[in-house]
């Protein structure tokens, strides 16, 4: 099942007579579309000079937009559509609020969408959300790929052969698109390096999703961290999890309830918070205390981790910007057009200590 949320659309009002479009001012101007809305909503800053040049094609050509009607409208209704692997995650909320004020500043609607992290439902949504886009109500996509050993990724070239303005929100290998990312490996090691620096000498990560590139680069950087400090880390210590919160719950019941005290690691990593909390709450319910017994550390910083009995420490990804650049990205293609050079652009996430990480517990006499 696909399931969309539309925000903000208002059907453009009926036109009787041809005038000028702000594609016509554009032109005249000089400049993009964006730009002729950031003047004529005064959303954000545009240099004096620009902004004359605006004003002036605006009244050589006669350019009226409807009164009340809102940016959106008078670029026809346009929206941006955006899909997401999963609406009940915080971090995608974060993401989606970035698209939607850069969207906002910029007269474009938001088409939300999710796969629910299904290869088979991408595919469909983003067919949907293109032939929106060849019919006029998409101006362009973002689009959060499913990463995975079994992943048919020929939608995405498909939409790059039809010059189809998208970003994607992670990397793909092969895919010449522009995208948004996060250093993974870099921030995972900085969690590796704090549970090492703090004592511990047994770790234990929770992954994510089989396949996932996210979920590898994560643990490559655990892997490196313990390897520089020469901390024993085997693929015997990747625990394999998912990305929610029964999943976390589930894989570390069983694996604490199984694991011999004398074998028990002192600290723990995982794919993202929501496992992580998960993690937390199996932990209780076989009688250990995080951070006494178990140290935690997520990855995300979700809102929601300052009000833990147990605040977490958790990797910020910078989820806000992300969007914010993504949809800046995307409409630089879509005003652009096809003569607009890729661009990949790696954001730095920084770790966030809270109580859930303390150093280990003395060893038993």
């Amino acid at each position: 099942m696909v399931t969309f949320v539309l925000t903000r659309y208002r059907r453009p009002p009926a036109v009787t007579r041809p005038r000028a479009t702000i594609t016509d001012v554009a032109r005249a101007a000089g400049t993009s579309k964006a730009t002729v809305s950031a003047v004529l909503n005064d959303s954000s800053p545009v240099s004096p000079e620009l902004r004359l040049r605006v004003m002036d094609a605006v009244e050589a050509l006669g350019y009226r937009p409807t009164r009340g009607a809102s940016a959106a409208a008078q670029r026809g209704g346009r929206s941006i559509g955006v899909l997401v692997k999963e609406l009940d995650n915080p971090y995608f909320a974060g993401v989606i609020a970035g698209v939607r004020a850069h969207a906002d500043a910029h007269g474009y609607a938001l088409l939300v969408a999710s796969s629910e992290r299904d290869p088979e439902v991408e595919r469909r949504t983003v067919t949907l959300l293109a032939d929106g886009l060849s019919g006029g109500d998409v101006a362009g996509l973002i689009v959060t790929p499913v990463l995975d050993d079994d992943a048919d990724l020929t939608h995405l070239f498909e939409l790059r052969r039809r010059q189809v303005p998208f970003v994607l929100l992670g990397g793909i290998r092969g895919v010449p698109a522009s995208l948004v990312g996060v250093d993974n490996l870099t921030a995972a090691r900085a969690a590796g390096e704090h549970l090492v620096e703090l004592g511990h000498t047994r770790i234990v990560h929770f992954g994510g999703p089989e396949g996932s590139t996210q979920a590898a680069e994560r643990v490559d950087g655990i892997r490196r961290a313990c390897g520089a400090a020469r901390v024993p880390f085997t693929d015997d210590d990747i625990v394999a999890t998912g990305a929610h919160l029964e999943d976390g719950y589930r894989a570390a019941l069983a694996y604490f309830r199984d694991t011999p005290a004398d074998r028990r690691p002192t600290a723990v990593t995982c794919f993202n918070d929501l496992v992580a909390v998960g993690v937390c709450r199996a932990i209780a319910e076989c009688g250990l205390r995080v951070p006494d017994d178990v140290s935690v550390v997520g990855y995300d910083d979700i809102p929601l981790l300052e009000y833990l009995s147990v605040p977490l420490t958790s990797v910020r990804v910078p989820t806000h910007e992300m969007g914010r650049m993504a949809a800046e990205l995307l409409l630089r293609h879509v005003d652009g057009g096809p003569a607009v050079a890729t661009q990949k652009i790696y954001l730095d996430a920084e770790l966030v200590v809270r109580r859930s990480t303390a150093p280990p517990p003395a060893p038993a006499a």
